[in-house]
């Protein structure tokens, strides 16, 4: 049965009814988890005074605790969860490989390379001048596309299929994991201290100026959003992809650009949270049983998975507070296993 069309004007737009309602319950969902998350804490509050305190009618107390202590957090975790969701969809659209991600592919390790890089060296005299005005944010996106450049590089060169591509990611991730292993062992204790603590992929002590720097990736999802219809056609493969009149080496550049420097900003803030890109796109696949990940759908699964994340991270062992990445990492390992294990027994 084909999917009903809705028209405005000379356009028109293909509606599933089952991938809206799939993508509007896990909206829903990770808006109710965000409720709850701006609840939970030191001061425990009612989900309603948490919406009083979001309608401006809350009490002073309330607005601060609300307001200006979690809410940046949690938002900073929806758009991190965003972000990493679309983009790895974005990834495993272009390669044509449900097993690949940014975190899996070297992405993310060049991006934290380029941030501990800045990290170990601002305290140090003499450092370069330049490095130092590039900053964590800016050497994360270099690192980033680095990185992504020398994965491309090395596909096109020997023209890998299969879970080979998957080796070359893991490959690249060691290069770049060693050079950060290098710098924290030549680091002061402090140094060292603070890079290891954001090599774990944490939201604590993130606030309004984290959520400002992953707030300029959100217009490029919104571009990526745009470009879906494109992507789209390389489920089908490349070849198909060109016949339907898809430029197949500038959408994919474009595509993959936008997406490793989206992944950089949100792996500068927030350091490298692990596999939420990898699974954030098999959910949105399953939930709206689409033939490929949706891009919509995606993020709103991302966004979903760390915003859940960080509440168990804060909530499971209160007071103490784990990094978001590890409780992504418990849920995504196993979940990388079992996809290669179906991969190989189909």
């Amino acid at each position: 049965m084909s999917s009903p069309a809705l028209r405005l004007g000379p356009l028109s737009v293909r509606v599933r009814p089952r991938h809206l309602l799939a993508s509007s319950a896990v909206v829903v969902t990770a808006a109710a988890v965000a409720v709850v998350s701006l609840a939970v804490g030191e001061v425990p509050l009612a989900p309603a005074r948490v919406l009083a305190a979001l309608t401006g009618r809350g009490t002073a107390a309330e607005a601060l605790v609300v307001l200006e202590l979690r809410l940046p957090r949690v938002l900073l975790a929806l758009a991190v969860g965003a972000v990493l969701g679309m983009s790895g969809a974005t990834t495993q659209l272009t390669a044509g490989n449900a097993l690949a991600s940014p975190d899996l592919l070297g992405v993310t390790a060049g991006a934290s390379a380029g941030a501990v890089t800045v990290i170990v060296a601002a305290d140090r005299p003499g450092a370069s001048a330049p490095l130092l005005a590039l900053g964590v944010v800016g050497a994360a996106v270099l690192g980033g596309l680095v990185a992504a450049a020398l994965v491309a590089l090395l596909l096109w060169w020997v023209a890998l299929d299969g879970l080979q591509p998957l080796l070359v990611g893991v490959g690249v991730s060691a290069l770049f994991s060693g050079l950060v292993s290098g710098l924290l062992v030549s680091a002061s204790i402090d140094d060292a201290a603070r890079a290891t603590v954001w090599l774990t992929g944490s939201l604590n002590a993130r606030g309004a100026q984290e959520l400002a720097v992953v707030a300029v990736a959100l217009p490029l999802l919104v571009v990526l959003w745009a470009m879906s219809s494109r992507l789209s056609t390389f489920a089908l493969g490349a070849d198909v992809a060109r016949a339907l009149g898809t430029s197949t080496a500038r959408t994919v550049t474009t595509a993959l650009v936008i997406s490793v420097v989206a992944v950089s900003l949100a792996t500068a803030v927030a350091g490298p949270v692990a596999f939420v890109a990898l699974v954030a796109p098999h959910l949105a696949r399953t939930l709206t049983a689409s033939p490929w990940p949706p891009l919509g759908a995606s993020a709103a699964a991302g966004a979903l998975l760390v915003t859940g994340a960080d509440l168990v991270a804060r909530t499971a062992l209160a007071p103490v507070l784990l990094p978001v990445g590890a409780v992504t990492a418990l849920v995504g390992a196993p979940f990388l296993v079992w996809l290669l294990v179906r991969r190989r027994n189909p």
